[in-house]
């Protein structure tokens, strides 16, 4: 896996500064159901981007941007909207899932090659 550009706690630091401005900006302008889809989105897949996580740029562009025009153009946003967060949470959850079993193999995987090492090779 590839090194992120920035640390986790340093993504997360520019996450909430962008998130704050943009909710500045929508509380602002008072457009707030388009507005507050791009608030979150964006600062989310940049915060994604500096993470190297780029699959997740993508769905999470995807959702937002959708949802956005959804907002803008349609006035029956009571349905769409809702279903459109619910498949996007839905990813996340078994996304998550999915990798911390992954992680766990992998884990398995070394420890044992490690103990393999340490019986043929006795210090």
């Amino acid at each position: 896996m590839t090194q992120p550009i920035f640390s986790k706690k340093r993504a997360n630091s520019i996450f909430v500064s962008l998130l704050l401005i943009g909710l500045a900006f929508v509380s602002y302008s008072g457009s707030w159901l388009p507005g507050i889809i791009l608030a979150l989105g964006i600062p989310l897949a940049l915060r994604q981007f500096l993470l190297h996580k780029y699959y997740d740029v993508v769905v999470t562009l995807f959702i937002f941007i959708g949802a956005f025009i959804t907002a803008q153009f349609q006035d029956s946003t009571t349905l769409i909207i809702p279903i459109v967060f619910t498949l996007g949470g839905i990813y996340i959850f078994f996304r998550d899932y999915i990798e911390n079993i992954t992680v766990k193999e992998t884990e398995i995987e070394e420890d044992i090659n490690e103990e393999i090492e340490e019986e043929q090779h006795p210090k």
